[in-house]
């Protein structure tokens, strides 16, 4: 089986809560169906846990707007630690969450009159489009955009959907883009400009000089779920003046408070662990077959991008619907690239928590 793109499938957010943060995203974002929520130990994941297994919690959260999802984590086995310095702009690594919007205007007007950190006004960006970024209560720093390819229109007063990419601190945005573009199927650049810019000046940092590169795919993504993510981007940064970078995950554990991967769901995992590797990203953790996470399940793996960032791969097999009377949505045997109907993918939002 070939590689399949299917589009980003989560962002993993580590919470020193998950129920309190979570309540959080349903407001401000509409983040409010649950896909699953179980609380195990993580066995594959010692490279990056001090070779030690640790136990979580995790909540698989989705929007039925459209856009990834949040997986929402937290340690039960330790206290989740937070970076012993402040993130600045141009640190490597997930530094911020792209959420897309109907109409980032009036989203920006929603959240400011919910008391939302606004980091800054709701401002041009080189692409000409609005945009503006926030704080969740845990510091974590959020951009909302223009968005595009929506599922459904639930009427969410914040005019949000889910998760349309990320912004990405690098060292050096020409060797990452080998992972990226290549790999990844970003290969549309909007934009590739250096200088000040006015949107970045209300983060910490954001008022130095940066190259930012925006990526973007041309092709619609193919896969069961494609429609449900629709289309996102990339934007890399990277500073030019500072002198002082580091790693956001920089001596801390996988898991650890903020953003923790990027995960694409994907098919054909055998040939992306080839591409992968002949490209010089090895997969530094593979579960192999069939990974059970209680409600759902599939095979997982994990690289780096050349600053250490790291980046999960899903092979879906399994996910709930209905997990009360034992309706899951099976993928192994369906036909690869094929999107589910409609109508499946919307039985997913019978799992919404109502606030």
């Amino acid at each position: 089986m070939q590689k399949i793109i299917s589009g980003i499938q989560q962002m993993g957010i580590g919470v020193p809560n998950v129920q309190e943060v979570w309540k959080w995203y349903r407001k401000m974002f509409g983040m409010n169906v649950r896909i699953f929520e179980e609380a195990a130990d993580a066995p594959l994941m010692t490279r990056y846990t001090g070779d030690k297994v640790h136990s979580r919690t995790a909540t698989l959260a989705v929007s039925m707007d459209g856009g990834g999802g949040f997986e929402i984590w937290q340690f039960t086995s330790r206290p989740t630690e937070k970076a012993t310095f402040d993130i600045h702009l141009g640190d490597l690594g997930l530094y911020a969450c792209k959420m897309k919007s109907r109409d980032v205007k009036a989203s920006y007007q929603y959240h400011k009159e919910n008391g939302v950190k606004l980091l800054s006004e709701c401002l041009q960006g080189p692409d000409g489009n609005f945009n503006y970024f926030l704080e969740d209560p845990n510091g974590n720093i959020f951009e909302v955009v223009q968005g595009s390819g929506w599922f459904k229109n639930t009427g969410h007063p914040s005019k949000c959907g889910g998760v349309a990419g990320a912004v990405i601190g690098v060292s050096d945005i020409d060797a990452s883009l080998k992972l990226y573009q290549e790999i990844l199927g970003y290969e549309t650049i909007v934009y590739d400009t250096t200088d000040s810019f006015e949107d970045l000046t209300g983060l910490p940092s954001g008022n130095g000089k940066f190259r930012r590169v925006l990526l973007k795919h041309k092709q619609e993504r193919l896969g069961p779920f494609a429609r449900l993510f629709g289309p996102t981007e990339i934007e890399l940064v990277q500073s030019i003046d500072r002198t002082d970078v580091k790693k956001i995950f920089e001596n801390r554990f996988w898991g650890d408070w903020g953003f923790i991967h990027l995960c694409f769901d994907i098919q054909g995992m055998e040939a992306l662990k080839s591409e992968c590797e002949s490209k010089g990203f090895e997969f530094t953790v593979d579960s192999g077959d069939t990974f059970d996470m209680g409600e759902a399940g599939g095979r997982f793996a994990y690289i780096e991008d050349p600053d250490g960032a790291w980046i999960e791969f899903v092979e879906t097999h399994k996910v709930p619907v209905i997990k009360k009377i034992g309706w899951y949505i099976h993928l192994k045997k369906r036909k690869p690239g094929k999107h589910l109907p409609n109508w499946m993918l919307s039985a997913m939002g019978l799992s919404k928590v109502k606030d």
